[in-house]
């Protein structure tokens, strides 16, 4: 029996559900962020299967470390973008997915291609937007280390700019787009 109706609950309630453990917790969690949590972890793994993956795996992160969530240091949204983004970074980086990427034969590199074409992007959030409206530079940073999993230094040898213009690009983009959020 599948549900029809999605369920919505308050950030305190969903916050209380969740530590109480109760089953519309998880629900309302799933039924509220899912297609945005999804969204931005498909925009920084660029492969559909492995974005759902990492969405499961995303809440169930979510889901064990709610007691690490504070909410006098930020709202619940903000702080689960945070743990997907990490999470789907730290794949990235992992040395077991570096591996299969390089065991791919080319077959699955041409399909792959043809299938980012339709894939579901950022845009629900509004966020492509908001980083569109940054000056060029930090819009530039900041697809490499948030969209694309550069380290700071990399970035630097990308851009070819010094490492403490690489920060200080970051945290000015940051602060202007936590003024848009609020």
């Amino acid at each position: 029996m599948s549900r029809k109706t999605k369920i919505s609950l308050s950030e305190p309630e969903l916050i209380q559900a969740i530590r109480e453990r109760k089953r519309i917790g998880s629900e309302a969690l799933y039924d509220m962020y899912s297609a945005s949590l999804y969204g931005i972890i498909l925009k920084i793994v660029q492969d559909q299967q492995l974005a759902e993956d990492l969405l499961q795996d995303s809440f169930v992160k979510i889901w064990n470390s709610i007691e690490h969530y504070d909410e006098r240091k930020g709202r619940l949204f903000t702080w689960m973008v945070n743990l997907v983004h990490n999470l789907s970074i730290d794949k990235l980086r992992s040395k077991d997915f570096r591996n299969t990427m390089k065991n791919q034969d080319i077959d699955n590199s041409v399909l792959d291609d043809n299938k980012n074409t339709s894939r579901l992007n950022v845009d629900t959030l509004g966020l492509n937007e908001m980083v569109n409206n940054l000056n060029p530079e930090a819009k530039a940073v900041l697809n490499l280390i948030y969209f694309k999993g550069y380290t700071h230094v990399e970035a630097s040898e990308e851009l070819n700019i010094p490492l403490g213009t690489v920060k200080t690009r970051v945290r000015l983009a940051i602060i202007s787009l936590r003024k848009l959020f609020n």
